[in-house]
């Protein structure tokens, strides 16, 4: 089991559930779309490209976490930390309807529960707690890669949280559901450890060289001293 397990393939939701996180994805994306506005300018619009960019090609690697056992950057919390949740969020499902359309990786019957746990769950969750730790993130750069790193080990747990959820409403499968609870969020969190060293890193090469593109850091008058 993987962090591929997370991209659903088809017929593993009954259509309810299928069609219900659909609406789910659909309307999250649609917000995230209109608040996404607000937050993409001339200056910031090719570095959302480039995190899109970046984030596709890095869920294309994978890294071994346990004995036939391997992991991908989710990367929620690193699109969250540098481009914002809103255009965060729509990075991650731009890549995952490219992984599914291009790629076979995930099914398209799944693709609204994948958006939904990857892209919109994972995302909020991640960011959520960046904001909650902003302080320690512009105290130093050190505090900055600690937060970053947290971030997206909570992102890529709350991820497998919520393919618990939607297999638990309408799972097709005779695994059980405390099995399935207990071995991804186990082996998630030892994804979570690998998605958190390649987003502290990214994030702090990011700030070295441009703290006033890492929208974590906007707004706040140390950000520049505290991160170079």
């Amino acid at each position: 089991m993987s962090a591929i397990a997370m991209h659903a393939s088809d017929g593993l939701f009954d259509a309810p559930t299928s069609l219900l996180f659909g609406a789910v994805a659909v309307a999250g994306v649609a917000l995230a779309t209109v608040k996404a506005r607000a937050d993409l300018d001339d200056r910031t619009a090719p570095l959302a490209g480039l995190v899109a960019a970046f984030v596709f090609a890095v869920q294309m690697l994978n890294f071994p976490v346990l004995p036939g056992v391997s992991g991908h950057l989710l990367g929620g919390a690193l699109a969250a930390i540098l481009a914002g949740p809103w255009v965060g969020a729509l990075c991650v499902t731009i890549v995952l309807v490219v992984q599914a359309l291009l790629f076979a990786d995930g099914g398209l019957t799944a693709l609204g529960a994948n958006v939904t746990n990857m892209a919109l769950i994972g995302t909020a969750a991640g960011f959520l707690v960046a904001v909650v730790l902003r302080r320690l993130a512009v105290r130093s750069r050190g505090g900055l890669l600690v937060v970053a790193f947290t971030a997206a080990l909570v992102n890529t747990v709350a991820a497998a949280l919520g393919f618990v959820l939607e297999y638990a409403l309408g799972g097709q499968g005779a695994v059980s559901l405390g099995g399935l609870a207990a071995a991804l969020v186990g082996v998630h969190l030892l994804i979570g450890v690998g998605e958190g060293v390649i987003t502290a890193l990214t994030v702090g090469a990011v700030a070295g060289v441009r703290p006033d593109l890492v929208y974590l850091l906007r707004g706040r008058a140390s950000a520049r001293e505290a991160v170079t």
